[in-house]
């Protein structure tokens, strides 16, 4: 595995999908697997309950330098600026908003918070660290 990093310019072309937060595991940053009162990590074993699990931003897009397209995921606490607060606490609103709504699927994005997103990112040019 090469181990350079670069810089790259690129424009965000869409975002790929609508989930921007996942349940990560503490110890390695994997996707926990959630059964309904508990959470355990493939990676590590790591388990607790699930009410407990931390979420971690995961912002898959499709961007543009000059020449090449490219997929690329951002992941971490660099996105909490864009959101203006932590993937833990943006879950928790979506969860809330969900309840509140009638929707059925607690971790489904809201419509306007994938409009938001949109607009936040696609069209704009950010460097990427690759």
């Amino acid at each position: 595995m090469n181990s350079v990093r670069e810089l790259l310019a690129a424009s965000v072309i869409s975002i790929q999908n609508s989930c921007f937060t996942y349940p990560a595991c503490q110890k390695c940053f994997s996707r926990l697997i959630l059964h309904s009162r508990r959470f355990n990590c493939l990676k590590c074993g790591c388990t607790g309950e699930a009410k407990d699990a931390s979420y971690r931003y995961r912002l898959s897009l499709k961007i543009a330098d000059t020449n090449d397209l490219f997929d690329i995921t951002v992941f971490g606490s660099c996105l909490d600026p864009f959101f203006g607060v932590t993937a833990e606490n943006l879950q928790r609103c979506i969860q809330d908003f969900n309840q509140l709504s009638g929707e059925t699927n607690t971790d489904a994005s809201p419509g306007v918070l994938v409009q938001a997103v949109e607009t936040c990112f696609i069209g704009k040019r950010f460097i990427f660290g690759v």
